[in-house]
């Protein structure tokens, strides 16, 4: 459904406009391949200044490529920006609202300006319900989250075979974030192909099939999203009975990295097998794990890979 076959996009550096020199230019992107198949959801991960969003504006054929090309179903995302653009549904990182509008006056426009079909009202009044969003308010008044709600109320309802989305739970609480989620996996049942840029692990971990992870303009692999699974390194904090316990613990040769007292951080990386059976001959009077950061995931992919300067595209490309 999504065809990306070498694009490179370069910029020129600012300082050298300035000052009249002869620009040098740095890359944006260079030489990015990858596919996406029809009713997969591909996540495209990165730290931020990666390329992420420069990629997202070719597929939405925003920017022309200085080499390579982009393809949805087909269509040229430049040449045919128009056509592809009736395809798709599209979340921006950064959304610009008509602020003197409400909430609802915003989605009948954007409805009238797709064709205003009967199915894009009865979509929109579940995703309001799903997400709690009050549209007689002005949108001027509407905080970061709401204004959030209000963007993938958008993108969804209008029923596209592919959404593309661009950091789309930005400004959500938790109760929102999971509710994304589930209405990504509903559109994903239906068969929708969805590109989603993302910084939070568990939205790609429960969503994604694949990832592609791109740094510094490049791509470094692309793998199913049990690879990064496989790769994240976990941390979880413990509390036992008693400092006998503790020693035990040590002598399963787990990756012990903090001691206080009765209570220990422990690191997993992979296999949470010996994790568990340590803890089977233990009594656990406290277990929590620690939230681990989607960048500090995928850097512990590329030190295990050890992703060379040209990079590294796996074979499921």
């Amino acid at each position: 459904m999504i065809n990306v076959e070498g694009i490179t996009k370069l910029y020129p550096k600012e300082s050298s406009r300035k000052r009249g020199k002869e620009a040098v230019d740095i890359c944006g992107l260079k030489e990015i391949s990858f596919r996406v198949n029809e009713g997969e959801v591909f996540g495209f991960l990165g730290p931020n200044g990666a390329g992420k969003t420069t990629m997202i504006r070719h597929l939405m054929g925003f920017i022309k490529p200085d080499a390579g090309f982009a393809q949805i179903k087909g269509l040229d995302c430049w040449q045919n920006s128009r056509e592809v653009k009736s395809l798709v549904s599209y979340l921006p990182g950064e959304m610009n609202f008509l602020e003197q509008m409400s909430g609802l006056e915003f989605l009948k426009l954007m409805s009238g300006m797709h064709g205003d079909r009967p199915i894009y009202q009865q979509r929109r009044d579940v995703l309001i319900e799903r997400l709690e969003l009050n549209l007689k308010q002005p949108i001027k008044k509407m905080s970061k989250g709401m204004k959030q709600k209000l963007g993938i109320i958008y993108a969804l309802m209008l029923d596209s075979e592919v959404l593309i989305l661009d950091e789309p739970t930005s400004g959500l609480d938790p109760l929102m974030q999971k509710v994304f989620i589930d209405l990504v996996l509903e559109e994903k049942f239906q068969g929708k192909t969805i590109f989603i840029s993302s910084h939070m692990f568990p939205e790609v971990e429960r969503t994604c099939d694949r990832v592609g992870i791109i740094r510094d303009g490049k791509l470094a692999t692309v793998e199913g999203i049990q690879a990064l699974r496989q790769a994240q390194q976990r941390t979880f904090e413990i509390t036992v009975d008693d400092e006998g316990q503790v020693q035990l613990l040590r002598e399963c040769g787990l990756a012990i990295v903090a001691v206080d007292g009765t209570s220990l951080t422990i690191e997993i990386q992979g296999d949470l097998n010996p994790l568990l059976s340590g803890l089977a001959q233990v009594n656990v009077k406290a277990f929590a794990q620690k939230t681990t950061e989607l960048e500090e995931a995928f850097m512990h992919f590329y030190e295990g890979r050890n992703i060379s300067e040209q990079g590294i595209i796996s074979d499921n490309v």
